[in-house]
C-alpha cells in the first residue's frame, strides 16, 4: 500500500448510560435516539465514490454506514419520530462531480452531507460547507487539511499525521535515528517524504529518500541504495501495479532483513500482492478485522455482508453515529449539530473515539500490525495499538 490510503492522506460507535448523559459530550447515540418531536424526515446526502479508482474503499464506506445507523438508531432509522432519510451520489472521486451533487443536494434542503472517500473531494465539499452552513462529516478521505478547514467540517475517518505517528512507534524515540522514505516520483512520494519529514524528523530523526520512477520494473539499484544508507528505519510508500515485483526484490535483495521496514496496510484484497515478503514487514493499520471487539465491532460484522470488517468500515460507522448525534441533540439547527459534536467522545468499531473541539480532529486508536499466511490467505494481528491520545496530529488552527 503506502499506500494508496496512505496517498490520499498526504497529497485522505458503543456504550452511552444514559439519555441524561447525552449533552456531556461522552458516550453512543444509540441509547438517546428519542428525540425529535418533528416527524419531517432528516435529510442526509452522502456523497461518495460509488465507482471509479476508490470504489472498493466507498463500498465499504457505505456498508460502514448504513450498519452504524442501525446501531445508533436500535434498528429503527429514526431519531425519535424522524426517519433518516438517505440520498447517495456517486463523485467517482472527481472533486468537481462532488461539489455539483453536494450542491445539489444543499438546494433540495439537505443540511448533512457525508462522505468523501477521495481527499481532493473532500477538500473541495468542505468550502461548500461553509458557505451554506451544512454540516459536513468527511469519510476515508485522510488528508490532514480537513481537520481545521471550517466549523462545519468533521472528519469520520483518520488522517496523515495518524499514520506517520503509528510508523514512529515502530522506532520508540527517534531522536538520532536514520530514516528513508523509498517512493516514487511525483506528488504521492512527494508528499508521503514531506510527512515523514515533518513527522518524524520533527522528533529528531535524520530523513532523505530513495525515490523511483514511476514507471520502473527493476528495482535492485534502489535495494541497492537503500542497504547502504544503513537506516533504522525504511518507510515505503507505494502504490500501482509494480508493488509486487517491488516487494520481492527487496526481500531478495535482504532489505526487509536488514532493517525495519514499515508500510501502510491497505485493504484484504491487497494484502496478496505482499507475497512472501508480507511476513517481514512492520504494518501500520488504521483498522482490519479483528484489531478491535468492541460492541460496535460485533454490530458491524453483523449486519456487513460476509461478516469481515474491513480498513474503511469504522470510517462508515461513525459517520452515521455522528449524523445521529448531531440531530438528536441539534434538530435542523446546524450550529447546535456543530457544538453537539465539538468534543464528543463515543465508542465506535475502533474503540474509543473523540471529536477534538479545537479542530475537529478524530482522536482514534491506531494499530501496529503483522500478516501471516501465503498465496491468497493472510490473517492480520495487531502487535501493539497506540490510543488515540498516542496517535493525536498536532492541533490545527481553524481556518472558517
Amino acid at each position: 500500500m503506502t499506500i494508496r490510503h496512505t496517498r490520499r492522506v498526504f497529497l485522505s460507535a458503543a456504550t452511552m448510560m444514559a439519555a441524561a448523559l447525552a449533552a456531556t459530550a461522552c458516550g453512543s447515540p444509540q441509547d438517546t435516539a428519542s428525540g425529535g418531536g418533528d416527524a419531517a424526515p432528516v435529510k442526509v446526502g452522502l456523497v461518495y465514490s460509488q465507482s471509479g479508482p476508490l470504489a472498493s474503499y466507498g463500498k465499504q464506506y457505505i456498508e460502514g454506514f448504513k450498519a452504524g445507523l442501525d446501531f445508533a438508531t436500535k434498528g429503527t432509522g429514526k431519531v425519535g419520530d424522524r426517519k433518516i432519510e438517505l440520498s447517495e451520489a456517486d463523485d467517482a472521486g472527481d472533486p468537481a462531480k462532488a461539489v455539483s451533487a453536494a450542491k445539489d443536494l444543499i438546494g433540495k434542503g439537505t443540511k448533512i452531507i457525508a462522505g468523501s472517500t477521495s481527499s481532493g473531494v473532500a477538500l473541495q465539499v468542505a468550502p461548500i460547507a461553509a458557505q451554506n452552513k451544512v454540516l459536513f462529516i468527511s469519510g476515508p478521505a485522510a488528508t490532514d487539511a480537513v481537520t481545521g478547514a471550517n466549523k462545519y467540517t468533521f472528519r469520520s475517518g483518520r488522517q496523515s499525521w495518524q499514520d506517520v505517528v503509528t510508523a514512529k512507534s515502530f522506532i520508540g524515540d527517534a531522536a538520532g535515528k536514520k530514516v528513508v522514505v523509498f517512493a516514487q516520483d511525483g506528488a504521492f512520494g512527494d508528499a508521503n517524504e514531506a510527512a515523514v519529514k515533518a513527522v518524524i524528523g520533527g522528533a529528531g530523526a535524520t530523513v532523505s529518500s530513495v525515490r523511483a520512477p514511476a514507471s520502473a520494473t527493476e528495482f535492485t539499484p534502489f535495494a541497492s541504495q537503500i542497504k547502504a544508507a544503513k537506516p533504522d528505519l525504511l518507510f515505503v510508500a507505494w502504490a500501482g501495479t509494480t508493488a509486487g515485483a517491488m516487494w520481492q526484490t527487496l526481500d531478495q535483495q535482504g532489505v526487509l532483513a536488514a532493517t525495519t521496514v514499515v508500510t501502510g496496510l491497505d485493504i484484504r484484497a491487497s494484502w496478496p500482492t505482499f507475497g512472501a515478503a508480507g511476513s517481514k514487514i512492520s504494518f501500520l493499520s488504521h483498522y482490519f478485522d479483528g484489531a478491535s471487539d468492541t460492541e460496535a465491532a460485533k454490530a458491524a460484522k453483523a449486519k456487513i455482508s460476509g461478516g469481515t470488517l474491513d480498513l474503511f468500515h469504522p470510517d462508515g460507522f461513525a459517520a452515521a453515529q455522528m449524523v445521529v448525534r448531531a440531530v438528536q441533540e441539534g434538530g435542523d439547527d446546524v450550529a447546535k449539530m456543530v457544538t453537539a459534536l465539538e468534543g464528543w467522545e463515543f465508542e465506535g468499531v475502533k474503540g474509543t473515539m473523540k471529536i477534538r473541539a479545537e479542530d475537529h480532529a478524530l482522536l482514534q486508536p491506531m494499530y501496529q500490525a503483522k500478516l501471516t499466511g501465503s498465496g491468497t490467505a493472510f490473517t492480520a494481528t495487531a502487535q501493539k495499538t497506540l490510543t488515540g491520545d498516542e496517535s493525536a496530529p498536532p492541533v490545527a488552527q481553524m481556518k472558517g
